[in-house]
């Protein structure tokens, strides 16, 4: 009898073990955000006016799902196809859970109005920077949102790597949008 208790103890603790392990940034909740924008649907093309080599203005974005007990919302939107690792567009934070969007063409200032701050992106400017990939296959862009469990109330000019550091074991619920960019 003994035995079968250890055993089942020893299984119990790898399958906490296991759930944990699949997001390790999170606060154990699997929670998910929905996602949209009216500039373009998931796995579709952006627009070219979104681009950075065009009018570098940022997509509008819809969520819900954001838990009535976040305090924070964060979002940031990346590239994993670049030629030399994942390239960051966008990292923005300190964003009240009671938003339920973001309007098309954000200021690209530190603060914004709403007190959300952004951060520096992999082009070394403040805010939105978008799509830029070498000719050849389409690259990937995802729009991450994040519902955080405290208000971090951070500076703004944070780098990615600085708010996912922050974030680790905040996270309540999490949504992403991809859509794609080829330059032709």
């Amino acid at each position: 009898m003994g035995m079968k208790i250890l055993f089942v103890a020893a299984l119990w603790s790898g399958l906490v073990t296991a759930c944990r392990a699949e997001t390790p940034a999170t606060n154990g909740n699997n929670m998910r955000i929905q996602i949209n924008s009216t500039a373009f649907t998931e796995g579709q093309p952006i627009p070219s006016r979104h681009a950075y080599d065009q009018k570098d203005i940022s997509p509008d974005l819809q969520w819900s799902g954001v838990p009535s007990m976040a305090k924070s919302l964060a979002l940031i939107c990346d590239d994993p196809d670049a030629p030399n690792g994942t390239w960051v567009h966008w990292v923005l934070y300190d964003m009240t859970p009671s938003m339920n969007g973001l309007p098309e063409d954000l200021p690209k200032s530190p603060t914004l109005d709403s007190g959300a701050k952004q951060g520096i992106n992999d082009y070394k400017k403040i805010g939105y920077g978008g799509p830029c990939p070498p000719p050849g296959k389409p690259h990937r862009y995802f729009f991450k949102l994040y519902a955080l469990d405290f208000r971090p109330n951070l500076k703004p000019g944070l780098t990615k790597e600085e708010l996912l550091k922050v974030m680790e074991g905040h996270i309540m619920a999490e949504g992403q949008l991809m859509g794609t960019y080829q330059h032709k």
